[in-house]
């Protein structure tokens, strides 16, 4: 892993954190792939068609940190693999802990 560090904004009025995603569609598996130039690297075994790969990203990371999938939402990058994602009620440690978790 070259960098570890993650650009996380807080907003704790709306209770929510966002964050922006690398996505790698079409891999191996679904794994947390570690931080690439402060976004959160990960492997997707979807393919970037028909919304698949967007609907992988959030039922994934809704399965890593145990909240419902109505709990995080894809803001902005819906067509590239740079996106930005906004996730309800989870804590800035439990994004940290996902580098981690599957390093």
């Amino acid at each position: 892993m070259k960098d570890e560090f993650l650009e996380i904004s807080e907003d704790p009025a709306r209770g929510t954190l966002t964050l922006n995603v690398r996505v790698q569609p079409r891999a191996s598996k679904d794994e947390i792939a570690g931080a690439l130039g402060g976004a959160l690297k990960i492997r997707l075994c979807a393919p970037p068609v028909e919304n698949r790969a967007n609907e992988a990203l959030v039922a994934f990371l809704a399965d890593l940190l145990k909240t419902p999938k109505s709990a995080v939402r894809i803001q902005s990058g819906e067509h590239g693999r740079n996106k930005r994602v906004e996730i309800r009620g989870v804590t800035r440690q439990q994004i940290l802990n996902l580098l981690h978790e599957d390093a």
